[in-house]
Formats: C-alpha cells, sequence, structure tokens
C-alpha cells in the first residue's frame, strides 16, 4: 500500500517523514519537492515518476504527501490523507506548519498507529485519545480500561462508541435534511431536478444500543428497477445512490432495504443520498419578460406553493434579474417587499412567510438608460432560495426508529424535515 509519508511546508522543507518499506529510500522526498512544489506546472494531486507514485493533498501551508512503488487504490489513499488532516485537527484544532513542528513527537506517534507496514489502521480521532494524549503518553482514564476493551476499540467493529456512557434521559434526535435543485427552460421545461439529502442524528443514549431505521417501508435503489417495468411501489422512494456512516451494517441493508447500527455518542451523519425521479418541487415560478423597445422591461412573475396548506416556507428569497443599464424600477407584490439591489443587478423580493398552495404576485417595469452598447441583454435565470419545514422533495419519511438495549430503558425520539434550495432557477 503506502511505501512513505511525508510532510513537507510550501517551500518544500520535509516536516515529518516516515518510511514503511524498503523499496523506497529516504531520497525520495527530494524527488516529490524539485518535481512538484517547485514545478508551478503541476496541477494534479496525483503524478507517477518513473514506477514511484506521489498523491499529495496541499492543507493550509503544508502538503500532505503519500508515496507508493505499488499498484494502490487511489481513492483509499486520498481518503486517509483527508482522515489524517482531520486527526491533526482532532488533536491540534489548527493543524499547519507551526503545529506540525510544536507536536512532532504525538504526529510520529499518531503514524505508528494508523499506518501499519504501509496499511491504513483505525483513525478514529476518539479512539485514538484514549490511549493517545496530547503529551504522547497514555491518559489516566486508558490505563484504568480494560486491556481487552482497548484491544476491542482499537481494531473492533465498535471503534466509534464508548461502552460506558450513561444519560439521565435517553433521546434520539433526526433531522433529514434535503437540498433541491432545479433548472428550467424558457418555455417552462425542466431541465433539471433532482434532491441532495443528509440524515443527520444526534444519539443521546445509555449503554450500547442497537438501533433500526425504517424508511418509508423500502428504499428502491437504482440497480432495483433495472430490468423491471412494473409501476413504483406505494410508500416507496427511489434514490440514485447512497452513502452510509461506517456504524451502519450495510449485511442488513443489502437484504432488507433496514438500516441497522450502534450509533456513535452525539452528533453525526447517518446517510447521505440523491434522488433525480419523482422530485416534488415545493415552488412553481411562471415568470412573463417582455422588452419594450430599448426603455423599459415589464415583469409579471407568479409563485405558487406546491406543499401542503399546512405547511409554511420561511425565508423565501427570490432575485429577478434587471439589465446592467437600469436607471429606474417600480415594484408591487401581493406579499412581502420587494426591492432593487444596484449591486446585484437584480430586484430581491422578500417573503418572510409563503403559506403551502399560496399564490403570490409580481409585477413592474424597469426604466433603462440609453447606451451605445448594442449587446443584447442574456437574461440571467431567476433564482430562489426557501427553508420548507417537515416537507421532503424526494417523498423520503421515517417511518420508524427502534432502539434495543439490554437495560430494556425507554427512549425518545424526535424527527424533523427540512428542504432547502439548492440551485434553484428559472431561465425567462
Amino acid at each position: 500500500m503506502i511505501s512513505a509519508f511525508f510532510i513537507y511546508n510550501q517551500k518544500g522543507e520535509v516536516l515529518i517523514s516516515r518510511l514503511y518499506r524498503q523499496d523506497l529510500k529516504r531520497s525520495v522526498a527530494d524527488i516529490f519537492r524539485i518535481q512538484v512544489i517547485s514545478n508551478t506546472d503541476v496541477r494534479a494531486p496525483f503524478i507517477t515518476l518513473g514506477s514511484t507514485s506521489f498523491f499529495h493533498v496541499r492543507h493550509d501551508n503544508l502538503y500532505i504527501v503519500a508515496v507508493t512503488k505499488n499498484n494502490a487504490n487511489a481513492a483509499l489513499v486520498f481518503e486517509f490523507c483527508y482522515r489524517f488532516i482531520s486527526l491533526g485537527k482532532s488533536y491540534f484544532i489548527k493543524f499547519d506548519e507551526e503545529s506540525v513542528k510544536n507536536n512532532f513527537v504525538l504526529i510520529y506517534e499518531l503514524l505508528d498507529e494508523i499506518l501499519d507496514f504501509g496499511y491504513p489502521q483505525n483513525t478514529d480521532a476518539d479512539t485514538l485519545k484514549l490511549y493517545i494524549t496530547t503529551e504522547g503518553v497514555k491518559s489516566e482514564k486508558a490505563m484504568k480500561e480494560d486491556s481487552s476493551k482497548i484491544t476491542i476499540q482499537a481494531t473492533g467493529a465498535i471503534s466509534w462508541r464508548r461502552p460506558d456512557i450513561k444519560y439521565r434521559k435517553n433521546e434520539a434526535f433526526v433531522d433529514v435534511i434535503e437540498s433541491v435543485n432545479l433548472s428550467m427552460s424558457t418555455k417552462g421545461t425542466t431541465l433539471r431536478a433532482d434532491v441532495s439529502g443528509q440524515i443527520l442524528m444526534r444519539a443521546y443514549l445509555s449503554g450500547t444500543p442497537e438501533c433500526k431505521f425504517g424508511l418509508n417501508d423500502k428504499l428502491l435503489l437504482d440497480r432495483d428497477s433495472v430490468g423491471k417495468s412494473g409501476p413504483r411501489r406505494a410508500n416507496s422512494v427511489e434514490i440514485d445512490d447512497c452513502q452510509f456512516h461506517q456504524c451502519v451494517k450495510l449485511g442488513k441493508f443489502d437484504s432488507d432495504r433496514t438500516i441497522s447500527f450502534v450509533p456513535p455518542d452525539g452528533e453525526f451523519e447517518l446517510m447521505r443520498y440523491r434522488s433525480t425521479e419523482n422530485v416534488n418541487l415545493p415552488f412553481r415560478v411562471h415568470p412573463v419578460v417582455n422588452e419594450i423597445g430599448k426603455t423599459r422591461v415589464e415583469y409579471k412573475i407568479l409563485v405558487k406553493a406546491n406543499f401542503s396548506n399546512k405547511l409554511y416556507a420561511n425565508n423565501v428569497v427570490i432575485k429577478i434579474p434587471t439589465p446592467l443599464n437600469t436607471s429606474g424600477t417600480s415594484t408591487r407584490v401581493t406579499t412581502g417587499k420587494a426591492k432593487y439591489v444596484p449591486a446585484e443587478n437584480a430586484i430581491v423580493w422578500k417573503i418572510s412567510r409563503f403559506q403551502g398552495q399560496n399564490e403570490y404576485s409580481f409585477s413592474g417595469e424597469v426604466e433603462l438608460a440609453a447606451t451605445t452598447l448594442t449587446k443584447a441583454w442574456s437574461r440571467p435565470p431567476i433564482s430562489m432560495n426557501f427553508q420548507v419545514l417537515m416537507f421532503t422533495s424526494s417523498g423520503l419519511l421515517v417511518r420508524f426508529l427502534k432502539v434495543f438495549e439490554k437495560s430494556n430503558y425507554q427512549s425518545v425520539k424526535w424527527v424533523r424535515y427540512l428542504t432547502k434550495a439548492g440551485t434553484y432557477q428559472i431561465k425567462f
């Protein structure tokens, strides 16, 4: 896997060096400094010189470099480099040249733990802090721990959670947050409509609980529909791909599409997903914009909320572009406030609270100053920003969250949904 690991400063000086295999010599550090750091033409984070491959990540004023002579998994090497940076931030708050120089003994100790003969091991900061402190010696807490427990923490399946966690009140908070992206043509055709979502969880649960998580009874992945022409199943949501926290038992997810896991303590991202099918757009925008000669532009824009009238959108902001030679504006809105912002070349229409199924309109005129330019107005798209609570554009819903723990304590579960605008644009 990784034959050598180096940390350079921006001048090319080697701050940390560690050789894990005998197929490389320490002089390989000079090759990277000459061929990459000193060469301004190199832009790629990966370069092969002869039979030696250099993977590097630039962070602050440092170069984090992994070197190998084997056909290594590039994604895994880069993931290790970024994990190492996160580990440095966890120990030193700010991971830069000064912190590396002040803590080089600790960094060498960390490298001995997280790389074994060039193979990445456990890089979880909470686990490493149990037996590697900022002074580079074992903490009192780690000494009191049973050695078998530390072995499980270092190499076992549940490295992200301590077994002795206790709470007076056991609670679990789940946030389903979606960013909906839309690109609509001037003819009202949807060019792009997709959802990027994440499920965040805050687990304040005692002991080592087993959690079972259900979404819309079943999840339909892209590959589920291959070779099937039947209708979409009820109570299901179609997602193109998903990514889980390491605590999720993937075997159970592959077999029955339920998510089983032992949660880390506190806040973490349980799942990330993307959906491009059957996207429920929270807003429909119908713009009519007419250029009257070279002196005026007329606007008539209708915005309708597609979600239930029991829900509300907050902080709705609609940016309506205006020509560069705008000299004056007059606007009329049925709700909210509209104001011309010269710095953004746009009229900004703000609605603090937008009830579902309601429809609001904007009408206005823009006066244009005379100009010698003959170039036509490019008409940038109208853009929207918003937040809708208790609504999901993908249709994803949490059906259940069960917590099983050997003491059989009662736990309280809270679920919240939030849909917000990603890139929400309507051309006119």
